[in-house]
């Protein structure tokens, strides 16, 4: 596994091979697995996603904690308003993902199940958009994404224990606005340029879930996330740069993760879980099981 952005994309820069291509080879290479399992298995993943997609917009699932369920539908068949149908669009996709976490639906941890509703919004939309690049083109961004995160697990953290919301939601971001910049042809500079921008806009994002549970804000995080990657991977292929690499970025958000209060750290004792209407919610909600399944 490539322990910077900078060796992941050199190395494929230098072998002349996509950057997907090196991704794979490297996780065959080092788990033993055949190349051809590993794309099947990212196939089956992306049906997992979008399935869970599809149940959470059916509007019909509700978490045992009363917290969240049915804002997805309602988006859905409430807008767009102002930006248009493609923002509404994965602004709910996010969102009906989280729902469907928070209800004990199976999806994809892609990296937390706390931020899986980033990358199945973005990468679906975008495919949807663009008229259908096909299986093979998303199973390729997935593991562009994928290997995205697998650089930030190894320099800075995954866990918003660890180092709160810009650990889990920035990383999807950051692996969705590398996938979605891959997708359309962007060069390697631009793919680090836009895990850059996308970061360094999440910076300090702390993790303080009302109750404890992977819900409010959560699910909200997880769309505005969305966003955050498509605008860094929009600036990134129109040219756009950043004087900061994406592992000078990456390791920044490492720094603050250790430096962030604990309160602020998935504990449920800062932040808006510490509010007085969160607590009120706290109080009046009935009895619930620990939020999340994913596989």
């Amino acid at each position: 596994m490539h322990k910077s952005i900078e060796s992941l994309l050199r190395d494929a820069e230098q072998s002349g091979r996509p950057i997907p291509q090196v991704v794979l080879e490297t996780e065959s290479r080092e788990t033993g697995v055949p190349a051809e399992q590993i794309r099947a298995r990212i196939a089956h993943t992306l049906g997992v996603m979008r399935r869970a997609i599809d149940e959470g917009l059916k509007g019909e699932v509700r978490s045992a904690s009363g917290l969240t369920g049915g804002r997805a539908r309602r988006l859905w068949e409430n807008g767009p308003r102002m930006l248009g149908e493609r923002v509404t669009v994965t602004l709910a996709r996010a969102i009906a993902t989280l729902e469907v976490n928070a209800a004990m639906g199976l999806i994809v941890a892609a990296p937390t199940a706390g931020a899986a509703g980033v990358l199945p919004a973005i990468l679906i939309s975008v495919d949807e958009f663009a008229g259908d690049m096909g299986e093979d083109k998303l199973i390729d961004a997935m593991l562009v994404a994928g290997g995205v995160g697998g650089v930030v697990a190894q320099r800075a953290s995954l866990a918003g224990a660890e180092g709160g919301c810009q650990a889990e939601t920035g990383t999807a971001a950051a692996m969705g606005a590398a996938a979605v910049t891959w997708m359309h042809g962007g060069t390697p500079e631009q793919i680090s340029t836009a895990i850059a921008l996308c970061l360094q806009g999440m910076l300090g994002l702390i993790c303080d879930p009302i109750g404890g549970l992977v819900e409010i804000p959560c699910i909200y995080r997880n769309a505005s996330a969305a966003m955050q990657a498509i605008s860094a991977s929009e600036m990134a292929l129109a040219g756009l740069d950043f004087p900061v690499s994406a592992d000078e970025v990456i390791d920044v958000m490492g720094e603050v993760g250790r430096r962030m209060p604990s309160a602020y750290r998935e504990t449920a004792l800062g932040g808006l879980a510490a509010t007085p209407s969160a607590r009120r919610l706290v109080q009046i909600r009935p009895t619930s099981r620990p939020s999340g399944a994913s596989q």
